[in-house]
């Protein structure tokens, strides 16, 4: 922030922008981000070996013709409240990720780093109490009840309000070259009372939504960080829960893209408000940005193994959220814009078996249609067929055949599925296979002809 210092406020209160606060988490990142999954491509046949491609940026979900390497699979750690873990597992005896599932979680911002001039605000708001406050004091040691069940500590809130008060004016209702308000700042740094009361002085000038340089929202930079609670807070104060960045992504798309179930199930506590089917500028749907981060971070596990905790707990988070999203009324049926795929599509193209069962479990009355929709002339069992060398190419084959997915239908190409198997005798086996599958099923549409 570059805004000048009232003579009442001490120096510790000096703000750095988000940006710089960005800047300094991913210098430590950079070192030890492990390389991530190569990009999809619109072709029903999978690249042979993975690329060492650079770290991730910091915010992309890019659409099914581009790199998905570039969202974040390993964060440094960060201690939070834990929440309760999905475990889709547990219900369905026969599906398993290899390992023991602990629940750690990591934020893009780090509330936890030191900056300098900005002192240990995670411990003390660096004020002096006074009786000017335009909000009325409450006495120690007392909470209140917001939105969504969560409580806030009123004694640190009230403090949070007079440290306002004592500031210029301009410093917290304007916006720095960068577009940060302190709004933004406090948020980023995860200090709850302070961002609720700077939250309070902003609705009251209608800037709540006010926008930072890349077209975040305080609301947007809160889900980014991984914090629920602010999220709570400035959507019961009335933040658009529809905003959306330079990339077109609101809450629901980042919460989605980077596995945050508690941040996820806050937004979705906004409905029906929370458009479930809002389109990022790739034409995604947050289901999409689900399948596709939960498809990186499988990818990325079964590269290093199932020793990894952090990937394997960050597999589950993903997992549950793609769950949330569906029980909340998400379609299985939406094609992101770019190359048609459902989210079948983009789990079958990067052979991520676990979330491959967990959609063909989903009881639809129209599941052979689902199983059969056509991305830019594929079926998923197209993609099936040419994830040649994937070690559940063959049990994802029979998951689809085994709902319905039909192998005499073609692709633009006039390509069957059993066209696009890898030669050798594996290809010869599962081709075997589709033909016998497409034998049986003429059988049973001559015999209810018949019948009929």
């Amino acid at each position: 922030m570059h805004f000048d210092k009232s003579p009442k406020e001490k120096p510790c209160c000096t703000l750095p922008t988000v940006k710089k606060l960005l800047e300094q988490k991913r210098r430590r990142e950079t070192s030890s981000v492990p390389p991530c999954c190569p990009a999809a491509s619109t072709s029903p046949v999978p690249p042979a070996t993975l690329t060492q491609l650079p770290p991730p940026e910091p915010f992309p979900c890019t659409g099914a013709t581009s790199s998905y390497s570039d969202m974040a699979v390993s964060y440094e750690q960060w201690p939070q409240a834990p929440e309760p873990t999905f475990n889709y597992y547990s219900n369905h005896p026969g599906t398993s990720l290899a390992g023991a599932y602990s629940h750690t979680m990591t934020p893009e911002y780090n509330t936890q780093q030191q900056v300098h001039g900005y002192g240990d605000l995670s411990q003390s708001y660096c004020l002096e109490a006074t009786t000017d406050s335009s909000w009325p004091l409450l006495g120690p040691a007392q909470t209140t009840q917001l939105t969504f069940g969560s409580t806030i500590d009123v004694t640190k809130l009230e403090e949070a309000r007079m440290l306002l008060s004592r500031m210029d004016y301009s410093r917290t209702t304007c916006q720095d070259e960068d577009g940060d308000t302190i709004l933004h700042i406090y948020t980023a740094k995860g200090l709850r009372e302070c961002a609720y009361a700077a939250a309070e002085r902003l609705r009251d000038i209608g800037r709540l939504d006010a926008k930072e340089h890349k077209g975040k929202t305080a609301l947007l930079v809160a889900v980014t960080a991984n914090q629920a609670e602010i999220v709570q807070d400035l959507l019961s104060l009335g933040a658009d829960i529809n905003a959306c960045d330079v990339n077109g992504q609101t809450a629901l798309h980042l919460a989605s893209h980077y596995g945050f179930p508690g941040v996820l199930r806050a937004i979705l506590s906004s409905r029906p408000a929370v458009n479930l089917e809002a389109r990022n500028f790739e034409g995604m749907t947050p289901l999409h940005c689900a399948t596709i981060s939960h498809s990186v971070t499988m990818k990325a596990l079964s590269t290093v193994g199932h020793a990894d905790v952090n990937l394997q707990t960050k597999a589950i988070e993903k997992l549950s959220c793609v769950q949330m999203l569906l029980d909340a009324g998400a379609s299985l049926l939406s094609q992101e814009i770019k190359s048609n795929k459902t989210v079948l599509h983009l789990a079958v193209k990067e052979g991520n078996i676990d979330l491959v069962r967990y959609l063909l479990s989903i009881p639809l009355p129209n599941m052979k249609d689902f199983v059969n929709m056509k991305a830019h002339g594929h079926t998923a069992l197209h993609m099936a067929a040419g994830l040649h060398g994937n070690l559940h190419q063959e049990e994802i084959l029979q998951l689809l055949l085994s709902r319905g997915a039909d192998p005499s239908i073609r692709n633009l190409e006039n390509d069957q599925p059993a066209h696009l198997l890898q030669s050798g005798m594996q290809g010869e086996q599962l081709k075997l296979m589709l033909k016998k599958r497409s034998a049986s099923s003429r059988r049973r549409i001559v015999s209810l002809q018949d019948q009929e």
